[in-house]
C-alpha cells in the first residue's frame, strides 16, 4: 500500500506505448535505445532532453512536442568526439537548470545569461565503459542546439567517499537561495564476488565549479530485502510550495521501478515504502524496469515520463543488448480520453 497524503504527486494511468523510441538505424546515436527522459517548456514548446545509445556509447539529444504525447526528433547535442578527452566517448546529459515549482511551466533558468546542462560522462566505449565523472556545459543559444562544454569535470569518483568510488551517474542541478544543489547517484566498488549498490548523495556550490559534498552522504540509501535493495537512484528534485520532493528508481535485482521521497530543506529525506510505479505484468512496455523518472505539470494533469523496457519482440524497431526493447512512456495523474490507458494497481 503507498502512504497516503501523496496522491497528488501520483500517476496511476499509464500511457502503455512508448512516446520516443530510438531509430534503429545503422550509425545513428540512437540505434539501440533512448533513456532517462528530461521534460521541459521552452518558448511555445516542449523539449525532452535524452540520451541515445547505439553500442559504443551514449550520446544526448533533444525532441520536441507541442501535446507532451507526440514527439519528434530535434537535434544531436552532446556528440561523440567532442569535449576535452576525458568527455568524448560517452556523454549523458541528464538535467538543465530549471524553475523548481512542481507547478510551474518547467522553464529553463539562466544564470550568467546562460543555459546550464549537467552530465555524466564514461571514459570507455561501450555501455556505461569504466568510473563516470560528472560536467557541465553552458549555452547562449535560444534553440538549444549549441553547447560548450568545462574543460574539466565538476565531481570525480576518485575525490569521493567509499561508497561512489566506482562511478557516478544521474545528476539533478538545483538553485534556492543563492546556493546550488547538485544531487546524483554513485556505485561502490564491490569486491569480485559480490554486485555494486548504488545510492544518492548531493554536494554544494556558489559558483557552479567548486563543489563540496554533504556529509551526510548518501542521503537515500538502499532498504534491505526490499524493491530498493541494490539502487536508489536517478534523482529528480523539484519543489512544491514548503516541500521539496525527489522520484527516483529503486532496484533488487530484477526490476527497477519508480519511488518518491520527501524533504523540508533538501538534507533530511523520508522515503515512501513502497514503489509509485511499478514494473508491469508480462507482455507490458514496462514488464522488466519501469525506471528513470522526469515529471511535468500542465493543465493540471501531473505527466511522470520514465524508462520502460520488456523482452524484445519481432517488428520493435531497436532491440538492445540482444533482447531488450528500451524506450520512454509516460503516465498521468488523469486519464487522457484520447489514449487507451491502463490505471494500475
Amino acid at each position: 500500500m503507498i502512504a497516503q497524503g501523496i496522491d497528488r504527486y501520483l500517476t496511476p494511468y499509464k500511457l502503455g506505448r512508448p512516446v520516443l523510441a530510438g531509430s534503429g538505424q545503422p550509425g545513428a546515436y540512437d540505434e539501440l535505445a533512448v533513456d532517462v527522459p528530461f521534460v521541459f517548456r521552452h518558448g511555445d514548446r516542449f523539449f525532452m532532453l535524452h540520451v541515445g545509445f547505439n553500442g559504443i556509447g551514449y550520446q544526448t539529444a533533444l525532441a520536441v512536442s507541442d501535446n507532451l504525447l507526440d514527439w519528434s526528433p530535434y537535434g544531436v547535442i552532446l556528440k561523440r568526439g567532442e569535449g576535452s578527452g576525458w568527455d568524448s566517448r560517452n556523454t549523458a546529459g541528464c538535467w538543465l537548470l530549471r524553475e523548481n515549482e512542481l507547478e510551474g511551466p518547467a522553464k529553463l533558468k539562466k544564470w550568467n545569461g546562460r543555459y546550464w546542462l549537467v552530465y555524466h560522462t564514461y571514459p570507455e566505449d561501450g555501455y556505461e565503459a569504466g568510473p563516470g565523472r560528472i560536467g557541465l556545459a553552458w549555452s547562449e543559444d535560444e534553440s538549444l542546439l549549441e553547447w560548450h562544454r568545462l574543460p574539466e569535470p565538476i565531481l570525480t569518483p576518485e575525490e569521493g567517499a567509499e561508497w561512489e568510488r566506482g562511478g557516478l551517474y544521474k545528476e539533478s542541478l538545483i538553485e534556492h537561495e543563492g546556493k546550488f544543489y547538485l544531487f546524483y547517484n554513485a556505485k561502490n566498488r564491490p569486491d569480485e564476488h559480490d554486485y555494486w549498490i548504488e545510492q544518492t548523495g548531493y554536494a554544494v556550490s556558489d559558483n557552479m565549479t567548486d563543489w563540496v559534498r554533504a556529509e551526510a552522504n548518501p542521503i537515500l540509501r538502499v532498504s534491505e530485502d526490499r524493491w530498493d535493495s541494490r539502487f536508489v537512484s536517478d534523482p529528480y528534485v523539484v519543489k512544491d510550495g514548503d516541500r521539496w520532493i525527489m522520484y527516483f528508481f529503486g532496484f533488487d535485482g530484477s526490476h527497477a521501478q519508480e519511488g518518491i521521497a520527501f524533504s523540508d530543506n533538501l538534507k533530511d529525506w523520508r522515503k515512501v515504502e513502497e514503489p509509485i510505479i511499478r514494473s508491469g505484468e508480462e507482455g507490458e512496455l514496462d514488464a522488466i524496469h519501469a525506471h528513470k523518472p522526469s515529471v511535468i505539470m500542465h493543465d493540471g494533469v501531473l505527466y511522470h515520463y520514465y524508462c520502460a523496457c520488456r523482452p524484445h519482440r519481432d517488428g520493435d524497431p531497436t532491440c538492445n543488448f540482444g533482447n531488450e526493447f528500451r524506450c520512454i512512456t509516460v503516465a498521468t495523474s488523469k486519464p487522457l480520453a484520447a489514449d487507451n490507458q491502463s490505471k494500475t494497481k
